[in-house]
């Protein structure tokens, strides 16, 4: 059976919790318009997913099959929860959650498609989302043309050359990893193992979810999420960074992402998340 591994050789958010601001006149509007439509000739869009309030990407598991339903990844707090964010150490496997996206073909043509369930989601630790799609991957290439990234699963290691592509603002950043944080703490949330850009990957409103990607390759290997807006101190939209003697640093303007990789841990031979399998580093 042909996997996901074999096609893969063949082959912004702002703040975590912050959604996209409008632009307030014509003339910004304007400008904005212009940047993306110079951001976006410079991207490979094939595959990013536009959401109603964030970003996301078409992925799927390494070794995962063609004729699986497809996934889509985004933030956990991109997520509608009563009472607004999913609360720390809350958890959702395998709820109904019907939600119409946007999927970019090669060509920048927005297509159709439709989740039905959330597979995982979750704020704590990490900042993560998976949506099964009623349309297998298959059934996507032959529709739209449009491949899956291929979720790394294995850590990504620091100077490595990023690009973030942002399917609400139509648009892309490039850098690279920086390092990585012990903890960041923001508001009531705490994300582990956290991964912090370079300059360059000035992600803004509407980025949260967006992937990101090994520069030149179709690898994701990581999710943006979170960045210090105005140099507060572990408040909300003002991450903090915090180390394992817990001394806690703040960087006002500095963007950070979450590692994706030890999702591997937690899925079954046949993709399904068991939180309870041995080994399982994300919560439950």
């Amino acid at each position: 059976m042909k996997t996901l591994f074999a096609l893969a050789f063949a082959l912004v958010s702002t703040a975590a919790f912050a959604f996209p601001v409008a632009p307030h006149n014509a003339l910004e509007r304007s400008n904005l318009k212009s940047v993306q439509s110079f951001e976006a000739r410079n991207y490979d869009f094939e595959g990013i997913v536009k959401l109603s309030n964030c970003s996301g990407s078409l992925v799927a598991f390494n070794g995962m099959p063609l004729t699986a339903k497809a996934i889509m990844m985004t933030n956990g707090h991109c997520v509608s929860a009563p009472g607004g964010f999913l609360k720390p150490g809350e958890v959702w496997v395998n709820r109904s959650a019907p939600r119409s996206l946007k999927l970019y073909d090669v060509n920048f043509k927005l297509h159709n498609i439709q989740a039905t369930k959330i597979l995982f989601a979750t704020m704590t630790n990490t900042d993560v989302a998976f949506y099964e799609l009623t349309e297998s991957y298959n059934e996507i290439i032959a529709r739209t043309k449009v491949r899956p990234f291929l979720l790394d699963s294995v850590r990504p290691q620091a100077g490595v050359s990023i690009d973030i592509i942002s399917g609400y603002w139509d648009r892309g950043y490039s850098c690279d990893i920086d390092g990585f944080v012990y903890q960041i703490r923001e508001a009531d949330w705490t994300f582990t193992d956290s991964i912090r850009y370079t300059e360059g990957c000035d992600t803004i409103g509407g980025t949260s979810g967006s992937p990101i990607i090994a520069r030149g390759e179709r690898r994701v290997i990581g999710i943006n999420n979170t960045s210090n807006e105005s140099g507060r101190r572990c408040t909300m939209n003002n991450p903090c960074e915090v180390d394992q003697a817990g001394q806690v640093e703040v960087r006002k303007g500095v963007r950070y992402g979450q590692q994706t990789y030890n999702v591997y841990t937690c899925l079954t031979p046949d993709f399904n998340f068991d939180l309870s399998r041995r080994g399982c580093t994300l919560p439950r």
